[in-house]
């Protein structure tokens, strides 16, 4: 079985590549030339393919990489291609609340792109997804640098929401079984095998990361403001928009209703110091995490890099 994988170099997409056959594997990204955007490109890179793994996706905006452009217009073009192409089948990677009318850009337009591929008379699996973190992902990444960096960490409100974080192991599990047609319904829930709060899931992280921050609650509005701040000053932000809305909602259950997975291909492994400890980053933040530092030559490609690598993650 011949597979494309869009967003192929970001976090979700560059560890299922990893997992499936290399030599049955198109990895496609704009660091590969394949805009998501340009029908004929996608075409041509699907040519030959059983299935595309549709994992491209941005949790925040930059420049002309807006959430209109890439989950909506992308996913369009994306449908047309494998049309094009003969591709049978379409497995797309979603966020677990993407809804519509809500007043979130990230959670409508991710709801727009699953409306794409339900109407796309194409044979479909829709993966509405939590939290999936592991190396290289934004989650543990930023929580870890924030509390090596900061003597003081703040929740999300008065009134703590919980999350079902997903490994990633579990998350390419459940693609593959996308991938060969073993999950019955077209559209489901993926979520972790724990819940908890938020709370609790950062002073895990901080505990394996060997530090112990005050933990004090913050007005959802706060985290808001910090997160339009960060969103300015920093080349990944600390928090971005779409995040903070995701942390005030809570992602442990779906929006709308999706059934769960099946037993056997449902998320089973715990968020366990082991699995905490393999996604550790190395260092913390420093004055290369900021967009202004971007005129200095030495730090210039290391910027170039990161606005890379939000340009292909996936939430």
């Amino acid at each position: 079985m011949r597979v494309a994988i869009t967003g192929g170099t970001g976090f979700v997409g560059r560890h299922l590549a990893e997992r499936l056959d290399s030599t049955e594997t198109v990895v496609v990204s704009r660091r590969t030339g394949v805009p998501i955007d340009d029908v004929d490109a996608l075409a041509a890179a699907f040519a030959g393919c059983d299935v595309v793994a549709h994992c491209a996706g941005i949790n925040r905006e930059l420049g002309d990489q807006t959430f209109e452009h890439v989950h909506v217009e992308g996913t369009r073009a994306v449908v047309e291609a494998a049309r094009r192409a003969g591709v049978t089948r379409i497995v797309m990677v979603s966020f677990l609340r993407a809804r519509p009318d809500c007043g979130s850009a990230y959670h409508e337009t991710k709801w727009a792109a699953e409306e794409l591929v339900r109407h796309s008379g194409i044979d479909h699996t829709i993966l509405k997804s939590g939290m999936i973190y592991g190396p290289g992902d934004h989650m543990v990444n930023h929580v870890t640098r924030a509390v090596r960096t900061l003597p003081m960490f703040a929740t999300v409100g008065f009134r703590e929401r919980t999350v079902r974080p997903i490994p990633v192991e579990d998350a390419i599990d459940v693609l593959v079984a996308a991938i060969e047609g073993r999950i019955p319904e077209q559209t489901v829930a993926v979520m972790g095998a724990e819940e908890f709060t938020l709370g609790e899931a950062v002073r895990r992280i901080a505990r394996v990361a060997g530090r112990r921050p005050v933990f004090f609650p913050a007005p959802v509005w706060t985290i808001r403001a910090l997160a339009q701040l960060t969103e300015w000053t920093m080349v990944v932000p600390l928090v971005a928009k779409a995040q903070a809305r995701m942390l005030d909602e809570g992602v442990s259950e779906p929006a709308p209703f999706a059934p769960e997975l099946p037993l056997g291909i449902r998320p089973s492994r715990a968020f366990s110091d082991e699995r905490i400890r393999a996604a550790l980053p190395v260092g913390r933040f420093g004055l290369d995490d900021l967009r202004i530092m971007q005129w200095r030559p030495g730090l210039r490609r290391r910027t170039e890099v990161k606005q890379e690598t939000v340009a292909d993650a996936i939430e």
